[in-house]
This record gives structure tokens, C-alpha cells and sequence, in this order.
């Protein structure tokens, strides 16, 4: 028989009543999460702070992307949910950061391919802050809009940092929705860009129309918006180019280093493949190194029958591979954060092209999130949700 104690449950006297404040999507535009110019600015005390060893995400030293869980890809259970093509992910994505923000809080990542077949975006996201001394909950919010923006943003801080000032030519590969939020934040920061190159998964793609027409109602002052053919039409000649390339495991797109115009600023916040031994002299610059180091634990890439290096579709972890396998040295690699402190240079020369790998950090939602959290209190947006009037004890 089930214990019944409801008799026994007393309030505990408290001070504090505790509301959690809902934030819908709606919402959270009207908090501003969309404006991309302020994430940037945002994400730039993220990597300082970062630097300042004022933040910290899961694992033992700090710097995991998150914790996921690994579905079998076979079970002898009925309608056990399985690992296969349709991308069905649950990623644990959590941190603190301090400085003007001091709190903690939890991004939680719900995704699956099969979604679109149903009009449902392939993940859905969710966010929530805590009080890092007491562990209430502040906020529970929206976070697909949330986790575009500050993930666009990186790339805009990317492009001030490291961008020529006369950037006049942007190259766009892969046209979705981080594509889009990127253009947006480099647009914020950078004002000489003239004409901006859209590079699709082919040349009819929807997306890639749909991006050329977002980008022509919302930066009328562009002056020129193509959707390039290949990779090399859109990367030569570009001043900055962005990739947030959605594809399959190993079908990375690959780019020659001699598309590559001297002085650009090429960023990934994706995939795609260079040969090792081509990028040697381009300066090598990363949102997080150990989140690098971390990627290569885990995967320990191989060598193919050759003896040549197996690439893994992400630019920072091949760059710790690089350095594992001699062909260059650790302090060869700059982080953004160390650039913001004034600790290493950005660029040097107008020829310099730089390298950038963003693979995106939960400080980052946090801070964005704490942002949009704020703006909402100050501004009465959301629904506070009642957590208790006093705790319940027994």
C-alpha cells in the first residue's frame, strides 16, 4: 500500500516566495532577442570573461559543449527510441558566468530530422536561469530564436575583431537560419560590405532564394545579392566569408586554400575540410581551445590508408589534431577572448587571412538569455509562473 503523508506536510516559513518568469517566443522578441548588434556586443564580454577564467560549462575542466545521450542504434525493447539517420538528440547544456551577469543555467536541446515532415523546426530549445547562490529559478524562456542569434552573433564578433575594415564582399555558405542570423551580425558591425555571395546545397535551393530575398528587405543598403553556383564562386574574391553548413557525417564541403583571397576572414560555425598542410600560414583563431581538446579525446580521428590524417568536418578540432600530429604548435592557435584582453593580436596586415572556428558555448546562451531575461523585467514581458508562497516539508 502507498504511503499517504499528505497529513504530515507542513509549509516551511520563508521570506522568499519564488515566481519563475515564462518567456514564449513571442516573448522573447519583444525582450529583443532578435537584435543581433547587441548580441554581438554581449558575446564579446562572453570571451572576455571566458579569458578572465569568470565563466565556467560542464565536465571536469569546464569547457564541454554539453552532455547528450547516446541512443542505441539497436534494442531488444519495443519502441525504444534508437540512434539512426533522423538525428534524434537530447543534449544537457549548461554553465555560469559571472561578471555583470553572475548566474548559472541550463540550455536543454530536444532535436530530430523527422521533425520537418511535420512543420516542426528540427530542434526545439529551451532555456533556463538560476540564481547561483540560492539555485532558484529566475527564468524559464524560448530559446530557438535565443540560440540562432547568439550563434550568428560569434561570427559578428568574429568579423570585428579580425575583419579588414574595408570588407566590401561577403561570401554566405549554407543559407538557413544560422546563415541568416550571422549576416545579421556581421551586418552590425561591419558597414563597407557591398555585395554578399549566397552559396546553397545546390544552386536552386529554396533556402538560398529565400536568404537572397531576407537579405534584400532587410539590407536594402547591399548593394549586390548573388546565389553563387559553386563553393569556389562564392569564396574567391570574398573579403569575409561565414559557413553554417547543415549536412551528413563525411560530406563536408572541402575548401581550397587558393580561393581563399589574401586578407580574408573566413569563420566556421559548422563543417567543412581544408588540407592540413595548406592552411599551415593562415593565422588560426577559436572561440574555446579545451573545447577542441575535448572533441579530439572523444573522437580520436585515425588515419587513412595512407597515413594521412582523417578530417573531422570541424576546423578547431582538426587544428588540435595539427598540433598532436607536429605540424604546428599550440600557441600558434589565438582565442577570441585572449584577442578582446589585448593578449595576442587580431590582424597584423591587410594580406593576413585568418582562419576562425566558432562551434558555439552554454555561456553563451546564458549570457544572451540573462540579456533577454532582463529586458523583459524592466519592460513587464512574460508571465511569472508560481514556483511556491513557502516550501513544502514533511
Amino acid at each position: 500500500m502507498a504511503l499517504d503523508i499528505r497529513s504530515q506536510l507542513t509549509h516551511k516559513e520563508t521570506n522568499k516566495k519564488i515566481r519563475i518568469l515564462w518567456l514564449s517566443e513571442d516573448d522573447m522578441v519583444e525582450a529583443g532577442v532578435l537584435d543581433a548588434g547587441r548580441a554581438v556586443d554581449v558575446m564579446e564580454e562572453v570571451v572576455g570573461l571566458l579569458e578572465d577564467g569568470d565563466a565556467i560549462m560542464g565536465g571536469p575542466d569546464h569547457d564541454q559543449h554539453g552532455m547528450m545521450l547516446y541512443f542505441p542504434k539497436h534494442s531488444d525493447i519495443p519502441g525504444f527510441p534508437l540512434n539512426n539517420a533522423a538525428d534524434r538528440r537530447f543534449i544537457a547544456m549548461p554553465a555560469y558566468i559571472g561578471g555583470r551577469f553572475h548566474l548559472a543555467g541550463c540550455k536543454w536541446y530536444g532535436s530530430n530530422g523527422r521533425n520537418r515532415q511535420h512543420g516542426l523546426p528540427r530542434s526545439i530549445l529551451m532555456m533556463m536561469l538560476n540564481d547561483v547562490e540560492t539555485g532558484a529559478p529566475l527564468a524559464y524562456m524560448s530559446a530557438n530564436l535565443l540560440s540562432s542569434i547568439r550563434t550568428g552573433a560569434m561570427p559578428g564578433l568574429a568579423a570585428k575583431l579580425l575583419a579588414r575594415k574595408d570588407s566590401k564582399t561577403l561570401a554566405l555558405i549554407g543559407a538557413g537560419p544560422i546563415g541568416k542570423s550571422s549576416v545579421m551580425a556581421i551586418l552590425s558591425k561591419i558597414k563597407t560590405i557591398e555585395e554578399i555571395k549566397i552559396k546553397g546545397s545546390t544552386p536552386e535551393s529554396a533556402t538560398a532564394k529565400e536568404a537572397k530575398e531576407f537579405i534584400e528587405v532587410n539590407f536594402p543598403w547591399v548593394k549586390k545579392v548573388t546565389v553563387a553556383e559553386t563553393l569556389e564562386e562564392a569564396i574567391r574574391d570574398s573579403d569575409i566569408v561565414t559557413e553554417a553548413v547543415s549536412c551528413k557525417e563525411g560530406e563536408w564541403p572541402e575548401y581550397k586554400a587558393e580561393w581563399i583571397k589574401p586578407g580574408a576572414t573566413v569563420i566556421s560555425t559548422s563543417t567543412f575540410n581544408m588540407d592540413y598542410k595548406s592552411i599551415l600560414p593562415f593565422k588560426k583563431v577559436v572561440d574555446n581551445i579545451g573545447m577542441y581538446e575535448n572533441y579530439a579525446d572523444e573522437d580520436n580521428e585515425g588515419y587513412d590508408s595512407e597515413g594521412r590524417r582523417n578530417h573531422t568536418g570541424c576546423m578547431g578540432e582538426d587544428f588540435v589534431y595539427m598540433v598532436r600530429d607536429g605540424l604546428m604548435k599550440m600557441d600558434d592557435i589565438s582565442e577570441l577572448g585572449q584577442i578582446v584582453r589585448g593578449k595576442r593580436e587580431g590582424r597584423v596586415s591587410d594580406d593576413e587571412i585568418i582562419l576562425v572556428s566558432i562551434e558555439g558555448m552554454p555561456v553563451e546562451d546564458v549570457a544572451w538569455g540573462y540579456e533577454c531575461y532582463k529586458n523583459a523585467k524592466e519592460n513587464l514581458i512574460g508571465r511569472p509562473l508560481k514556483l511556491w508562497d513557502s516550501p513544502i516539508t514533511f
